[in-house]
């Protein structure tokens, strides 16, 4: 599920998970730790944190909050987290040459939210600036940032009618690929040869434009036979979604009659990006 109030940071090519909360910003604790350290646990190096601050009795772990955010399995998961003033507490805890300049990083990006809901075009910028430093082709970020557009309109359409367990959302999501690419997620993945032990692997950050094109095609065409069903309950949903998924199935079929290949491929971001820009994740 891909969430409005959900969003990814990057400080120094590293991803920061952030939730918006009670008019703020709220961090992953977690994702700040492995930014700022070169801690193999993150999670382990937090934990001993917290334990130390609590047992000097520093009110700042009082002050974080389980908020759930999207976790490597894609699910979403209650995880430690605080707003800016709380950071900076505990970033004074944490020995670390990047401490200052993510200080600064930190005063910036909440008033950066301030701008972006000011002017959005700025949200629409800072993500095309993400995929450019991945070293992917400007054709290729148009198509994939107009793609979360699409998802992300389809996802609250499924909400208002009722899918709120993350799970739900995946098994319409899968209905859909099978629809359009006769392959589930999961399968579509292991054909991109991405490492499964690596589970917080964007599938959509791995596939070719044309795939992409496809895939909002599937996810549009379910939003509006949902739309004009006015479908209310999961198994309706879920009917939506293979006919939206076939609409565009039925599309990709013909054009591999046509160039005689298919559209799956096992092309990954390591094919379709600037090597030199990839991070290491």
């Amino acid at each position: 599920m891909e969430n409005k109030e959900n969003a990814i940071a990057i400080f120094e090519t590293k991803k920061i998970r952030r939730i918006w909360y009670n008019d703020e910003w709220w961090f992953s604790v977690v994702d700040v730790v492995r930014a700022l350290t070169d801690s193999e646990d993150p999670r382990k190096y937090w934990n001993k944190l917290s334990q130390r601050l609590k047992e000097e009795s520093n009110e700042v772990v009082t002050i974080c909050h389980q908020l759930k955010l999207v976790a490597e399995d894609g699910k979403l998961r209650e995880t430690d987290c605080s707003n800016t003033e709380g950071l900076f507490r505990i970033v004074q805890s944490i020995p670390s040459k990047k401490a200052e300049p993510f200080k600064l990083w930190l005063a910036k990006t909440g008033y950066e939210r301030i701008q972006e809901i000011e002017n959005p075009e700025l949200l629409y910028l800072r993500a095309k600036r993400y995929y450019e430093l991945k070293g992917y082709s400007e054709d290729w970020i148009a198509k994939r940032i107009r793609g979360t557009i699409i998802r992300v309109d389809l996802t609250d359409e499924w909400n208002k009618r009722g899918v709120k367990q993350s799970k739900y959302y995946g098994i319409l999501t899968d209905e859909i690929s099978k629809a359009v690419f006769d392959v589930t997620t999961k399968e579509h993945k292991i054909i991109k040869n991405l490492d499964p032990k690596f589970k917080n692997q964007n599938l959509r950050d791995n596939m070719t434009d044309v795939e992409l094109i496809f895939t909002m095609l599937g996810e549009l065409s379910t939003k509006e036979i949902t739309k004009e069903r006015d479908s209310k309950d999961f198994p309706n949903l879920k009917k939506d979604a293979n006919d939206g998924g076939r609409v565009s199935g039925n599309a990709r079929k013909e054009l591999e009659s046509i160039i005689k290949k298919k559209i799956v491929s096992k092309e990954n971001r390591f094919d379709l990006t600037d090597k030199k820009k990839i991070e290491n994740q």
